[in-house]
């Protein structure tokens, strides 16, 4: 049986998984999706991997899967506990010592998200177009009601890692992304990870628009 160690993005929690992990669940699989304390301000991002190593608990054959921002925090458990694989799932690629807050500019993400809203048409302040656009309309209402507060804090300090852990480690890009662009992320990873993303159908928020579809490529990958 495989450990399924679900992190969120930004200012989420463990229901944004909770799609996803109800399939994991059914094809017999252990799940544990934590809640981080992203509303904390004296939360960093050590912190982040506490909460998570601390769900982990004595449980093994992980496969530890990060949504967006939860690319920082990922690389962090993965030095602590063993894992057999890492899944980058349309999420921030770390470098050594770069603060989380310097990888918007440091990768270019800025030009690239106003070239895909210009594609899209999409007005800067319309959140739902960017995130939950292929989103079913009650879930994405539910999902923008349940948004948490996001501190600062974890996007200040340098990442702590001199370099990427040694474990196995696969991107799922989303092609239908908007906020992290398709033809964006495939240079990200193949010039931070040096290697090429696996991709599939959906939107930022592929634990809600397509939980069937993930899972599936989830379990394959953790094989």
């Amino acid at each position: 049986m495989t450990t399924y160690v679900l992190i969120p993005g930004a200012a989420s929690d463990s229901w944004y998984w909770h799609l996803t992990a109800a399939e994991l669940r059914a094809r017999g699989h252990d799940v544990v999706a934590p809640d981080l304390p992203s509303d904390d301000d004296s939360a960093g991002l050590s912190e982040y991997a506490d909460v998570v190593v601390g769900a982990i608990g004595d449980r093994t054959d992980l496969v530890v899967v990060a949504q967006s921002f939860g690319g920082f925090t990922a690389p962090l458990v993965c030095e602590r506990v063993p894992v057999k694989l890492l899944v980058l799932l349309t999420a921030m690629i770390p470098s050594p010592g770069e603060p989380p807050g310097d990888w918007w500019a440091n990768t270019g993400w800025e030009r690239a998200r106003r070239e895909q809203d210009e594609r899209d048409g999409r007005a800067p302040d319309d959140d739902t177009a960017l995130f939950l656009h292929d989103v079913p309309p009650e879930l994405a209402a539910e999902a923008k009601r349940r948004s948490r507060d996001q501190s600062a804090t974890p996007f200040v300090k340098p990442w702590p890692l001199d370099a990427w852990p040694s474990v196995p480690t696969k991107f799922l890009l989303c092609r239908d992304d908007r906020f992290f662009p398709a033809e964006f992320m495939r240079r990200v990873v193949r010039e931070r990870l040096g290697i090429v993303p696996d991709e599939i159908d959906g939107g930022h928020t592929i634990a809600l628009s397509r939980p069937r579809e993930l899972a599936d490529r989830l379990e394959a990958s953790g094989r």
